[in-house]
């Protein structure tokens, strides 16, 4: 299968400007592609390319790649999911589908519960479910987040001196197996020049705690109010692998289908990559 490239396009919304990579012919099925935490809209460079017939904008999520920043504590899973819908907006897309990784998944899974008649369908890649907590634990969170909020003040980025130091930090920050290869697609869109070297593009703010959580019933409740055709690649040595009950509970959505796949949790950006697009590819194809 032949690859296509991309290119890349700026959205001007109300309050913040978002960058975006863009793959397939504007006629083609409408998809909007959303990351993981603190990755970018280059994780899906390896399977966009492999998905002719649809046109996959993958977004730059504001304080993430190329997109500015969001004011203080403007990174909340709802915030990320209504910056999407705006882009929609933008682009005049009044149905589109999605396909989210990790964080994107979740964000994917939101909306398609909440807007049942704006998804066509969504297609995500290890994610679903996010951290959830109990109501009791609220207080408690939002302490934790009030005292990293006032430390982060202090804080500094680091500046590497070589793009190859940048790359040996994000892999020794891995939470899971990523190879040096995937992990230098993402790099490559995170780096700024910075004091004669290299640092983050991203917004420290990300690092934050979550203010407030989704209590499980909230986090099932959007899953199950989902009416579009679903589908999740879980990465059997992935994040959600580490979380046996999450996983336990994907696979009772009857709604959704599971498709179980050896690789870690980037494993679109690996040499899974091909098996990824082929499977996601028959999907959103389907929806046309």
């Amino acid at each position: 299968m032949s690859a296509t490239t991309s290119h890349e396009v700026r959205f001007n919304l109300p309050n913040i400007e978002v960058a975006a990579k863009v793959w397939g012919p504007a006629d083609g099925v409408p998809v909007i592609a959303l990351h993981g935490w603190l990755d970018n809209a280059a994780t899906f460079d390896l399977i966009a390319a492999r998905m002719p017939g649809l046109q996959i904008v993958a977004l730059d999520l504001p304080g993430h790649g190329l997109s500015d920043h969001l004011p203080a504590a403007g990174y909340s899973l709802w915030q990320q999911a209504a910056t999407v819908l705006q882009v929609a907006d933008s682009l005049g897309w009044q149905r589109f589908a999605l396909l989210g990784h990790s964080m994107g998944a979740i964000i994917s899974g939101i909306l398609a519960g909440s807007l049942p008649d704006r998804i066509m369908g969504v297609g995500m890649i290890d994610g679903l479910l996010p951290v959830t907590a109990e109501a009791d634990d609220a207080p408690a969170q939002m302490a934790k987040y009030f005292a990293a909020s006032l430390q982060a003040a202090n804080k500094r980025k680091p500046i590497y001196d070589s793009v190859e130091k940048a790359i040996k930090a994000r892999l020794m920050g891995a939470n899971t197996p990523i190879s040096r290869e995937a992990v230098g697609i993402l790099v490559e869109r995170g780096l700024m020049p910075d004091h004669g070297g290299w640092t983050w593009r991203t917004d420290p703010q990300l690092f934050l705690p979550s203010p407030l959580r989704f209590t499980n019933q909230h986090a099932i409740a959007f899953i199950e109010a989902i009416r579009a055709p679903a589908c999740v690649v879980l990465a059997n040595q992935g994040v959600m692998a580490k979380y046996p009950a999450v996983v336990e509970r994907v696979w009772q959505f009857e709604h959704i289908r599971v498709h179980a796949m050896d690789g870690g949790h980037h494993l679109h950006l690996e040499a899974q990559a091909p098996e990824v697009a082929t499977l996601l590819h028959s999907f959103f194809s389907d929806l046309s």
